[in-house]
């Protein structure tokens, strides 16, 4: 059942599709359920996932932290008044420049993952703090990054030992078990690793502080997931495991959690055709719109027809964007089923997209603009 506010956004914009309509409430209460369950952990939001001032100065007001990617990010998040020693960078992968924009704006946490990263963060922004990422497997995870980041534990103990002699401060280690990750198993493994490496840390005489999480806690998508309290639950007694004697300060970065099922896309059936035996029904928002992350059909978004909510006969369809690229195109091999009377000029609302949606979409591909966003209060 859609709030009023949401229909009130759906009948001043049904005209102005696609639009992504943000709940700041439920927002509000995402990081309310963090904090509840992740006692004594400092949430950095992962401001990639949704880049919006409202949402950026909402969680500031609330208590949180912010992870930045960028000093584009940093600049975005600097100009909201929120101090620089609340802001880290994740980003393993930073031109010299970029760090030392970092530094002297204050930014006192980076993550590092290779020996020529390293070097450049001790030459532009001497004395910063240092995460080192370890790489995970990512195993259960609809959207993995085990490929592109992280460091081997043999190769983190390397970059310990090259800190030793730098103008640097080991501060901890961090890593990230996957985006969307519903094998909560996953956290355990890598603390497990993460407790070999801060006892090697210490017998080198760089004792490590922190254990960054990172993020992975997913959103509500069609593949069902643990609640939050479970994972809460769950990795809190994985740390309280491998880490009986000496508990390391706690870090989460969560970005798809925040705000996932903050969001809904409000989108307009354009046309539907037959093609070889197929129903094939295109929207107004595709991949290049703000879906990206349907490449593979790795995300699947919950979907319904406005005011064809429960629908009495339904037929399997073949979901496709309005771009001329034959790339885009949403969904071929998991066919949703959707009204069998649906309709060109119909409403459908894509739900939990508040996360990598308006951030991922592109400027002016095939002329259309970037996705609109309003905020309510739902």
């Amino acid at each position: 059942m859609l709030d009023q506010h949401t229909l009130a956004a759906i009948r001043t914009f049904e005209k102005d599709t696609p639009v992504l309509i943000m709940d700041m409430n439920q927002v509000a209460d995402n990081l309310r359920q963090l904090q509840h369950h992740f006692d004594q952990t400092e949430i950095y939001f992962a401001v990639k996932a949704a880049p919006f001032k409202e949402v950026i100065s909402l969680l500031a007001k609330m208590g949180a932290r912010f992870d930045i990617s960028s000093i584009y990010e940093m600049d975005q998040v600097l100009r909201l008044g929120i101090p620089a020693g609340l802001i880290s960078n994740s980003n393993t992968i930073k031109k010299p420049e970029d760090i030392a924009g970092c530094h002297a704006a204050d930014i006192p946490i980076f993550a590092t993952d290779a020996p020529s990263d390293l070097n450049k963060i001790a030459v532009n922004a001497p004395g910063a703090k240092i995460f080192f990422r370890l790489n995970t497997e990512g195993e259960g995870a609809d959207w993995p990054l085990s490929k592109k980041f992280g460091a081997t534990p043999a190769q983190v103990r390397d970059l310990l030992l090259m800190a030793k002699s730098m103008n640097v401060k080991p501060y901890g280690l961090s890593f990230h078990v996957g985006s969307q990750q519903r094998n909560i198993c996953q956290w355990d493994i890598s603390i497990g690793i993460c407790s070999e490496l801060f006892a090697f840390a210490e017998t080198i005489g760089t004792p490590l502080e922190v254990l960054n999480l990172g993020g992975g806690l997913p959103a509500p998508y069609i593949a069902p997931t643990p609640d939050i309290a479970e994972y809460g639950k769950r990795i809190n007694a994985s740390i309280s495991r491998h880490f009986p004697a000496n508990k390391p300060s706690i870090i989460l970065e969560p970005g798809r959690y925040m705000t996932g099922n903050a969001g809904t896309i409000l989108t307009r059936v354009v046309m539907i055709a037959k093609r070889n035996g197929h129903t094939w029904v295109y929207l107004d928002i595709g991949k290049f719109g703000g879906l990206i992350e349907t490449i593979d059909e790795s995300i699947k978004y919950p979907i319904s027809v406005v005011g064809k909510e429960t629908p009495e006969k339904t037929m399997p369809v073949i979901l496709a964007g309005p771009t001329c690229d034959g790339l885009d195109v949403l969904y071929e091999k998991y066919q949703y089923e959707l009204p069998s009377d649906l309709a060109e000029g119909d409403l459908v609302l894509i739900h939990s997209t508040g996360a990598y949606t308006q951030s991922y979409c592109a400027v002016n591909f095939n002329g259309f603009p970037p996705l609109k966003t309003i905020f309510i209060n739902g």
